[in-house]
């Protein structure tokens, strides 16, 4: 049964039941397109529309109208802000905004764990900035065959946070069903799809159409080197090392994936449990 007094509050046009207030389209402000639910932060606004960018890179335009948008889940009406000055946030390369003078903090106990060096220092490339403003370490594991036990080694706990990024963490692969081991509620383990860190770059950052095929039982490294006729792969390496420059130059699944440890190893701490 429905009460007399009940009110459906999505019933009928609700913006145009309400006054709604209007809100400057300023640098680094996060609102959400009502009608599609993209969220992002305003990158930049001109006389009839903004450009929203998502923790992930993507980039949308939308049409400047009333009630179109929402901020912390309010309707609002954006509009052009009225200073003159450019709109021209700061970002990191990972595409947080920058931080001016604040020196790096003392590192916590929370860690992010890597598979090799290479992805060490893909994520310092791209994420370390943030990461030493949030006082976080991230350590090379070598390979993650011993996983389970390296994580009761590091004793996890509401404090003392654990993060793991692991390559190839697809169904039915050996990387899964070592990370099916674990169940600590302190230690999120994420992923990504490709067989190693390089093929997180996009192909178009190194210079290439696409990464080579490598026929299986064969060192992935050693194939994709053979097929684009590099010599060495540390010589392939230091070309994929310069042509990383922001998050802009690896695939969503990496990023998706490290921003999800941050988020975790970053988040307010609890007691032990």
């Amino acid at each position: 049964m429905r009460s007399k007094d009940y009110r459906d509050v999505l019933a009928g046009d609700w913006r145009k039941r309400r006054t709604i207030p209007t809100v400057e389209a300023e640098p680094d402000l996060v609102v959400e397109d009502a009608n599609s639910g993209f969220c992002g932060a305003v990158i930049s606004c001109a006389k009839d529309a903004v450009t929203l960018e998502d923790r992930f890179g993507n980039r949308r335009v939308f049409p400047l109208g009333p009630a179109a948008f929402l901020v912390d889940g309010e309707p609002v009406t954006l509009t052009r802000p009225t200073s003159n000055a450019p709109v021209t946030p700061q970002r990191t390369a990972s595409g947080s905004i920058a931080v001016a003078g604040v020196p790096a903090r003392v590192a916590k106990a929370s860690r992010i764990y890597v598979e090799g060096v290479h992805d060490a220092a893909l994520v310092e490339r791209v994420w370390g900035e943030d990461l030493r403003i949030e006082g976080v370490v991230v350590e090379p594991l070598h390979g993650i065959d011993d996983l389970p036990g390296l994580i009761r080694a590091f004793s996890p706990s509401g404090h003392r946070k654990l993060g793991v990024l692991v390559d190839h963490l697809v169904p039915g692969s050996k990387e899964s069903r070592i990370v099916a081991e674990v169940s600590s509620p302190h230690v999120l383990i994420t992923g990504h799809p490709f067989v190693d860190i390089w093929q997180a770059v996009k192909p178009a950052a190194v210079g290439i159409r696409a990464w080579p095929t490598v026929p299986k039982g064969q060192d992935w490294k050693q194939g994709v080197c053979d097929a684009l006729g590099v010599e060495d792969p540390q010589e392939m390496w230091r070309r994929i090392q310069r042509s990383v420059h922001s998050y802009a130059d690896l695939e969503t699944e990496l990023l998706g994936a490290v921003e999800r440890l941050i988020d975790h190893v970053t988040a307010d701490v609890y007691g032990d449990s």
